[in-house]
């Protein structure tokens, strides 16, 4: 049995998941999401939350709750929050670095695009679970002998070489 994986969904539903685990996390000095931003990180859960989703009703499309058509949207909104919070952080965090959560969040938004553009293109990865049948030998087939033209000719070997009598005896006319 052949069974086939589409490999984008699964790659969104991993970084959905680092994504919502990066919001509790530091994201600038040692406060995290959930104390830096206003609105942003409701935002953020959210639409991470509609991106795993949708990415769980690509692969299962009968559990699905958000259509396989929304994916790509949700996760480039995802990149523009996160881009615009790394680029201008927020004014209670203007002073610090962005720290662990920040680039966490970063690379999950990244594996998210990678994982809508192969979403959209419907790549999938095929694993065969059953072993592989091994060739049973026939007799008959295995056995047979050779029918073209080449086989009916005599293969040439020291019987062939020595000339026949019939050969000699035409050579001893002619000479």
């Amino acid at each position: 049995m052949t069974r086939r994986f589409e490999v984008g969904p699964l790659l969104v539903i991993l970084a959905a998941i680092v994504l919502l685990v990066s919001l509790f996390l530091d994201w600038y000095g040692p406060v995290e999401a959930w104390g830096v931003f206003e609105v942003v990180d409701v935002l953020l859960a959210a639409l991470a939350v509609l991106a795993l989703l949708a990415a769980v009703g690509a692969v299962a499309p009968e559990i699905g709750w958000v259509e396989r058509r929304w994916l790509p949207i949700i996760v480039l909104a995802i990149a523009v929050l996160i881009a615009a919070e790394l680029i201008d952080p927020p004014p209670t965090a203007a002073e610090e670095d962005p720290s662990t959560g920040a680039w966490l969040a970063f690379a999950a938004t990244v594996v998210m695009l990678i994982g809508a553009v192969l979403s959209v293109g419907r790549v999938s990865l095929s694993l065969a679970i059953e072993g592989r049948d091994a060739r049973r030998r026939v007799p008959v087939v295995d056995n047979r002998q050779d029918t073209t033209d080449t086989a009916a000719v005599p293969a040439p070997g020291p019987a062939a070489t020595e000339p026949t009598r019939v050969q000699g005896a035409q050579r001893g006319i002619r000479e």
